[in-house]
């Protein structure tokens, strides 16, 4: 360099420079945002990847689900089966004449307080019927029959139970107790008929 005349080593200089520039801004400009856009794709092309291993999951359960989702329909059509009919009255008398034919507790009386929709959850597709019933048991008999009634029935509740000495009964029944309950039972919903069948 020390050959190069002043003005020849300050065009090399300045070429120096300028090339030094021009490869700064070529790796700046383009390169570095070259390598911003690949870290991009690399980032979607993961993401696209987890979302195609959730898929592929969820396709690999939906047999799962699918049989669970048949198990629990089966289980509420048999709970359906045991539910009050449209006759709520009839239906109750019947079913608890049934039920009690296995106890020896004797109910003398049933009262219907009639249907009502069921407010406790908002949207619920079940109404319920609400029949008061009176009678006459031993303590230890009217406890078992509404621990089976109610264990057997989940879609079946005893509320307001009320107990009192048995007035009506003679010395030889002494410790029988009155009772006075309602029995609150789910009524299955009617079917109702579709758009085809309107038309």
């Amino acid at each position: 360099m020390n050959k190069l005349s002043k003005e020849k080593r300050n065009q090399l200089i300045l070429v120096c420079v300028l090339t030094l520039i021009v490869m700064a801004g070529l790796y700046f400009g383009l390169i570095a945002n070259q390598q911003r856009n690949l870290q991009k794709l690399a980032t979607s092309q993961q993401n696209a990847r987890n979302q195609l291993n959730q898929i592929n999951n969820t396709i690999k359960s939906s047999t799962k689900i699918e049989a669970d989702l048949d198990a629990v329909g089966q289980m509420l059509a048999g709970h359906e089966a045991n539910m009050a009919s449209e006759d709520g009255y009839l239906w109750m008398v019947q079913f608890l004449r049934k039920f009690n034919e296995n106890y020896p507790v004797e109910i003398r009386q049933y009262n219907s307080k009639g249907s009502a929709a069921m407010d406790m959850f908002p949207k619920f597709p079940y109404k319920q019927f609400t029949v008061t019933i009176t009678g006459s048991a031993y303590y230890y008999d009217l406890g078992k029959f509404i621990a089976d009634f109610e264990n057997r029935y989940p879609s079946v509740r005893v509320m307001n139970l009320e107990l009192a000495p048995d007035s009506a009964v003679g010395p030889l029944e002494k410790g029988k107790l009155a009772f006075k309950m309602d029995i609150v039972a789910l009524v299955k919903p009617t079917a109702t008929p579709s758009a085809s069948a309107k038309k």
